[in-house]
C-alpha cells in the first residue's frame, strides 16, 4: 500500500485546523493517507486541537519561523517518513481538503510530479482585489520565467511526487510559493494544474503580509541564478527526523 502524507502548516489556526483535518480522506483506493501538522509558533490552541483532531504527526516550533521554513520542514519530513507522495494544504479552510483525490491523480497516473491546485480555473468569489492583483503579478512573473502558462502561482494546495520531495528546495523563510515552483520545474519535473474549489478565509491569521513582496523578489532572482537545472535523476541527502515526546496515537514533537 502506498502512503500519501498531507502536510498542513499552521499559525494560530485554532478555529479551522480541526475542520481541515476532519475533511481529509484517510484512504484513497489503495493509498493510505497520513496527516502531518507543522505548528509555526502558534500562541493559541492550534497544537492541542490538531492532536485531538487526529493528526498523525504534530511538529511544533517554539517561535514563529515563517511559511517557507515550515513548508520546507514539513515536506522533507514527509519524505523522511517514506511518503510515496505528499500534499500541502493551508490550515485556514480556504482550500477543499476533500478534493485531495483530484490533486494527487496526475501523480498516481504518472502524468506529473508537481501539482498546483488552481483557484482560477473555476469561478471564484470573495477574494479581495489586492490579493487578486498580487497573485496575478507573481503568477505572470513565474509564467514568463518558466516559459510555461500558470494560472495560480500562489495556491496553498499542492501535491508532490516522492522524487520531487527529495530534490525540492525553498530558499525563502517567509513565502515559499514562487521559489518552490521555480526550483522544481527548473530541475525538469513535470508540472500540472488541477482546478479546485475555493472559499475565502473566515478566521485565523494569514502568514502573508504585503511587505513580503520586497523580500520575495530578491529570493526569486537568487533562485533563478543558483537553482540546479534538469536534475531529475539526481540524489539528495535524506533529511533527519526529530524524536521527542509521543502522546496517544499522535506523534507530537517539539522543535
Amino acid at each position: 500500500m502506498k502512503t500519501c502524507i498531507v502536510v498542513i502548516p499552521a499559525h494560530n489556526e485554532e478555529c479551522s485546523i480541526a475542520k481541515v483535518i476532519g475533511r481529509i480522506p484517510r484512504s484513497i483506493g489503495d493509498i493510505q493517507i497520513e496527516i502531518l501538522v507543522v505548528n509555526d509558533g502558534s500562541t493559541d490552541q492550534t497544537e492541542r486541537i490538531a492532536v485531538r483532531a487526529g493528526a498523525d504527526y504534530v511538529y511544533s516550533y517554539e517561535q514563529n519561523r515563517g511559511l517557507g521554513a515550515v513548508i520546507y520542514f514539513g515536506l522533507k519530513q514527509a519524505y523522511a517518513l517514506g511518503a510515496d507522495m505528499a500534499v500541502m494544504i493551508d490550515a485556514d479552510d480556504e482550500y477543499p481538503a476533500n478534493e485531495i483525490p483530484n490533486i494527487i491523480e496526475p501523480i498516481v497516473s504518472d502524468r506529473a510530479d508537481y501539482i498546483l491546485g488552481s483557484r482560477f480555473l473555476r469561478p471564484i468569489k470573495g477574494m479581495k482585489l489586492y490579493r487578486r492583483l498580487g497573485n496575478y503579478c507573481f503568477t505572470w512573473l513565474q509564467s514568463v520565467l518558466l516559459l510555461q502558462r500558470i494560472t495560480d502561482g500562489q495556491t496553498g494546495f499542492r501535491a508532490f511526487s516522492r522524487q520531487a520531495l527529495r530534490d525540492l528546495d525553498i530558499i525563502h523563510d517567509y513565502n515559499y510559493a514562487q521559489v518552490l515552483t521555480l526550483n522544481i520545474v527548473r530541475q525538469g519535473y513535470r508540472m500540472q494544474e488541477v482546478p479546485i474549489s475555493y472559499q475565502t478565509r473566515t478566521a485565523g491569521d494569514s502568514f502573508i503580509r504585503w511587505y513580503y513582496a520586497f523580500k520575495v523578489l530578491p529570493a526569486i532572482w537568487r533562485e533563478m541564478i543558483t537553482s540546479p537545472r534538469n536534475r531529475v535523476h539526481g540524489q539528495s541527502p535524506i533529511p533527519f527526523l526529530f524524536h521527542k515526546s509521543i502522546q496517544s496515537n499522535t506523534r507530537n514533537f517539539r522543535i
